[in-house]
């Protein structure tokens, strides 16, 4: 990440989304191969053909086979890419700019300059709440708006981008506001008038 930094830039955090989409593969991780070494030795025992009289000895090991099949496609298949998925999340706040990169050989990345926000919210589900992270929404100006979504310690995570926001140079911030009025003026979004709940503080260029 540091080759990739522009001349003054510096790395405030990085974090990845909050893991509690991976409590269910993990217990999966723990659980299936019990479950998958309790049924073949289960079935070595030969208690299949006690409930089913039709099965013989023969079937014993397909049925093996087929409990191990099952394991290795819930570990490779299930849990794998989904620990992958996750980990190849990276949310990176700089002094200059948010970037939010997804995918290991897919790669997608969305990157913001900081100049040009106005406006960061924090929207938070139920779960969310009490695990303590959200979805951060950057508005940008006329009417576009980017989510980071699932970010771990979304309040702490939403002071940093505002802290960063104030201690742009500058210039930095004069150029984004001449941008602005090139482009002109046009209305720009705000999450209350969708009737959500956000919890919300103003930053960036309005406050200057």
């Amino acid at each position: 990440m540091r080759k990739e930094l522009l001349p003054g830039e510096q790395v405030i955090t990085v974090t990845r989304p909050q893991p509690r989409k991976l409590f269910f593969p993990g217990l999966l991780f723990i659980a299936g191969p019990a479950v998958g070494a309790f049924a073949s030795a289960w079935i070595v025992r030969g208690e299949p053909a006690r409930l089913v009289p039709l099965i013989s000895e023969g079937w014993t090991i397909w049925l093996v086979a087929v409990c191990v099949g099952g394991v290795a496609w819930i570990l490779l298949g299930y849990c794998l890419p989904r620990l992958l998925r996750w980990h190849a999340t990276q949310y990176v706040l700089t002094s200059r700019r948010i970037i939010a990169r997804y995918g290991m050989l897919r790669r997608r990345d969305m990157q913001i300059p900081l100049a040009a926000v106005h406006h960061v919210g924090v929207s938070q589900s139920l779960w969310q709440r009490i695990l303590r992270s959200g979805n951060i929404s950057l508005d940008t100006g006329h009417g576009a708006e980017s989510v980071i979504p699932d970010v771990p310690e979304a309040a702490k995570f939403r002071n940093f981008v505002l802290d960063a926001i104030d201690e742009l140079p500058a210039g930095v911030i004069y150029e984004a506001d001449r941008a602005q009025d090139i482009a002109g003026d046009m209305p720009r979004y705000r999450p209350w008038d969708r009737g959500e709940t956000w919890d919300t503080r103003e930053g960036g260029r309005d406050e200057r």
